[in-house]
C-alpha cells in the first residue's frame, strides 16, 4: 500500500457556467486520481449556485476523498482558499484551480522533497502556461534557476520578490501552519495578492523553493477568470492602478492581517 500524503488540495469554484466547464473540470479532477502517490483529501469550496451544487452531489470522484463545504458569502477566490485551508485535515495543503491539472507525477516529487529538504515550508512547480485551446504560453516559477533572479538556485527570496513579480501559487504545497502562523491571501489586496502573500512568506523567512520539473499545467487568463477580468473585463485595471496594486503588496506584506486598502490614484 503506498504512503498516503498529508496533504488537502484545496479548490474553489465560484460557478460551474464558466465556458467549458464540464470539460476542464473533468481533466481537472482525472489529474488528480492519477496521481503516483495518494494524498489525504480534496476540499472544494464552492458557491451558493444550484447548478455548481447540483454537478458536485452527482459527480463521481472516483475513490478520491471529497470535503465539500459551502461558501454562503459573495464568491471571493482569496476567502474561499483561506477558508479551505483552515477546514484542511492534512498538514501540507495545495492549491488547486478548476481549468487546471496536475502533472502525474508532481506529489511523487513533492513527497521526495519533503524527505530530503525538511526545512522548506512550501514548494512550487514549474507552471506550464497555456491558453484556453491548451497551446503552449510559456512557464511560471522557472526564474529561480535563472542567474541573478535568486542568490541560491531554486530558491525563492524576498529580495527576488522586490524586482520580480511574477510567480505562481497555483499547484504549490506549503504547509498549512505557516498560513495559521502568517495568515493566507489578503482579499483587500486586489490583483496582486499571490505577490503580497509570497512577499509575505519569506519576509518572515519561509523557506520556498522551485522543484526542477513540470508539475502543473495552468490556464493562463481564461475568459471569464479573475485575472482575466482585471486584464479585459468590468474589472479593467489601466496601468496606473496595476502599479499601484503592486506597490499596495509592498507596502502591507509586513502585517498578518488583512487590512482595508481603497485605490484612489497611482500616486497614492
Amino acid at each position: 500500500m503506498k504512503n498516503t500524503l498529508s496533504l488537502s488540495v484545496i479548490l474553489p469554484i465560484k460557478s460551474s457556467k464558466a465556458r467549458d466547464f464540464d470539460e476542464f473540470f473533468e481533466k481537472a479532477i482525472t489529474s488528480l486520481k492519477n496521481q503516483l502517490v495518494p494524498f489525504e483529501e480534496l476540499v472544494i469550496v464552492h458557491s451558493q449556485e444550484q447548478s455548481l451544487i447540483d454537478l458536485l452531489n452527482g459527480y463521481d470522484f472516483g475513490d478520491l476523498n471529497v470535503t465539500k463545504l459551502l461558501w454562503d458569502k459573495e464568491p471571493n477566490y482569496a476567502e474561499q482558499v483561506n477558508f479551505g485551508i483552515k477546514n484542511a485535515k492534512g498538514q501540507w495543503v495545495s492549491l488547486f484551480e478548476f481549468d487546471d491539472e496536475y502533472s502525474s507525477i508532481w506529489f511523487k516529487n513533492v513527497q521526495k522533497y519533503i524527505e530530503s529538504f525538511p526545512e522548506v515550508q512550501m514548494f512550487l512547480p514549474v507552471v506550464v502556461e497555456t491558453d484556453e485551446k491548451g497551446l503552449f504560453a510559456g512557464f511560471t516559477n522557472e526564474a529561480t534557476f535563472a542567474a541573478n533572479f535568486s542568490q541560491e538556485m531554486g530558491i525563492l527570496t524576498n529580495d527576488t520578490l522586490q524586482d520580480y513579480q511574477n510567480f505562481q501559487t497555483a499547484g504549490s504545497v506549503f504547509k498549512k501552519s505557516i498560513v495559521e502562523d502568517f495568515g493566507g491571501f489578503k482579499s483587500s489586496v486586489k490583483l496582486t495578492f499571490i505577490y503580497e502573500f509570497l512577499l509575505r512568506l519569506t519576509y518572515n523567512s519561509v523557506l520556498i523553493m522551485t522543484i526542477p520539473r513540470l508539475g502543473y499545467k495552468h490556464v493562463n487568463l481564461r475568459e471569464g477568470s479573475i485575472f482575466w477580468n482585471y486584464k479585459y473585463g468590468e474589472n479593467k485595471m489601466l496601468e496606473d492602478e496595476v502599479k499601484f496594486w503592486i506597490q499596495a503588496a509592498k507596502r502591507e506584506y509586513f502585517f498578518t492581517d488583512d487590512r482595508s486598502i481603497k485605490y484612489e490614484s497611482a500616486n497614492a
